[in-house]
């Protein structure tokens, strides 16, 4: 068994599993794609698809590309020129703006208040506490973060001292 299960990831290159939930992912799609088939607003939703496949690929990841490439760059330079080694903020950054990205993505409708009127006939509530709810969440986000990095350096700074002790310790022994 084992045998022929080497001579099967040497042809398809992973597990059989791999091939069972690629088959399964496969077998989803196409039921989507046949339920949108009787779907009287396919063409609406296949060009709004394609419109949010090029306003991705042709403006947002260049966009986001950048700032990272800058971002990681900046700290690449500033821990270079450290004489101590440094914690590196560049995750500390990345993963509370890319929260507060998707959030605004999700919730963009109702922070620019698209549909207000349906949503006051649905909920008997206006869309205003969006943006305000948003720019909260993105504060605590950034907050969190920046205490996480401040206490990631502390204990950083301690643990170099504690090790530039013990050196100075040994070199005094002998």
């Amino acid at each position: 068994m084992p045998r022929l299960l080497a001579r099967w990831m040497r042809f398809y290159g992973a597990g059989p599993l791999h091939l069972v939930l690629l088959l399964g992912c496969f077998a989803l799609t196409g039921y989507v794609v046949f339920q949108l088939l009787a779907e009287p607003l396919l063409i609406r939703i296949a060009v709004w698809f394609a419109a949010a496949i090029i306003l991705h690929d042709l403006v947002l990841f260049p966009v986001y590309a950048l700032a990272d490439r800058a971002l990681t760059s900046v700290a690449h330079v500033r821990s270079r020129n450290a004489t101590r080694s440094r914690v590196s903020p560049v995750n500390y950054i990345r993963v509370p703006v890319l929260a507060s990205g998707l959030l605004l993505l999700l919730f963009l409708p109702g922070i620019i208040q698209q549909g207000a009127t349906t949503y006051l006939a649905a909920t008997g509530q206006t869309q205003a506490p969006f943006l305000t709810r948003w720019v909260l969440i993105t504060v605590g986000l950034l907050a969190a973060s920046a205490l996480l990095y401040g206490t990631r350096l502390a204990y950083a700074h301690r643990q170099e001292k504690r090790q530039a002790e013990s050196t100075n310790e040994s070199e005094a022994d002998v």
